[in-house]
């Protein structure tokens, strides 16, 4: 076990953990930051990303989250790639286990595990991710101006993404495997009647075409009553199946939602343990955005930084 107790652990490394890092260590609190089993968070797994501000051209993804490493790393932070694998948030300071039996003890635990999106598991998914297949419509949709977009889901989240998406394709087909919608029936109403939505009823997506190079082409998919296969052309196929936050390893300890996603004080990154907080999207169910995460990164540090200085550490 380290014999030193940390003033500062950030678990996990996206833009909400980096961001945390960033004003912690400023702060000169030393932070130590855990990069977890995703380095980088969601953003590794894009390519172009056009809405993060400073950056008029774009910037890749994975380049945005080396530049906001670096960073961090300039003004002290300190990064380690470990994957933690238990807290005890009982008492303070609190402990992390990683893996290796690694032991730290900090003062204050800002928590930025996350979220992951889910997938339907099959082939060539993580191939395509980023080259046509995304699990955001906000972040990629300007991509697929007057093409072919297909979306998966039958929930709010699928219409809202379905609907969002009328804006740049020539066509959005939502896929669902049953044949009525999930959705509140306000939402299913808006997509049914939209003269650029075709709902494709009973099917899943069986299979994805294309490659790195030409990008996703298509896609086949299967009827989930006839098991009949039929293949569409397609430039941008969009999961809206959900996301599981990454919250397991605190459920014991912190206040959770019925989906998992750990529920901070309100207008605060503040957990009902003093001393932890939250940020980022595993405490953000609703915009899951490089720039709120953060941002909600940036609340966590300052007030860890506060409640440092309440107790006396410097």
């Amino acid at each position: 076990m380290s014999q030193t107790i940390r003033n500062v652990i950030i678990l996990g490394s996206g833009p909400a953990g980096l961001t945390a890092g960033v004003y912690t260590a400023r702060a000169n609190l030393q932070p130590l930051i855990y990069h977890g089993p995703q380095p980088g968070g969601q953003l590794t797994t894009t390519t172009d990303v056009e809405n993060f501000p400073g950056f008029a051209k774009g910037i890749m993804g994975p380049e945005l989250m080396a530049e906001m490493q670096k960073q961090a790393e300039r003004f002290g932070a300190e990064i380690i790639q470990k994957r933690a694998i238990k807290v005890d948030l009982s008492k303070a300071p609190f402990r992390i286990t990683f893996e290796g039996d690694v032991v730290e003890e900090t003062h204050t635990l800002i928590i930025s595990t996350g979220a992951t999106a889910k997938t339907l598991g099959i082939a060539r998914e993580w191939d395509l991710m980023g080259f046509g297949l995304s699990t955001c419509a906000t972040c990629d949709g300007a991509f697929f101006k007057d093409q072919e977009i297909v979306v998966v889901g039958g929930g709010d989240s699928a219409c809202e993404e379905a609907l969002f998406l009328t804006k740049f394709g020539k066509r959005v087909r939502l896929i669902h495997r049953r044949h009525e919608l999930r959705a509140s029936k306000i939402m299913a109403e808006r997509v049914l009647a939209h003269p650029k939505i075709e709902m494709i009823w009973n099917s899943t997506v069986a299979e994805l075409i294309g490659d790195k190079k030409t990008g996703l082409t298509g896609a086949i998919l299967e009827n989930v009553l006839t098991k009949e296969r039929s293949e569409i052309s397609c430039h941008g196929l969009f999961y809206a199946i959900g996301h599981t936050p990454n919250s397991d390893l605190f459920k014991e300890y912190l206040k959770l939602d019925e989906n998992g996603y750990i529920i901070p004080k309100p207008n605060s990154s503040a957990t009902d343990i003093p001393g932890v907080f939250a940020c980022g999207d595993v405490q953000d169910h609703v915009f899951r955005q490089a720039i709120t995460a953060a941002g909600s990164g940036c609340m966590a540090a300052i007030e860890a930084e506060r409640y440092l200085a309440s107790c006396g550490h410097e």
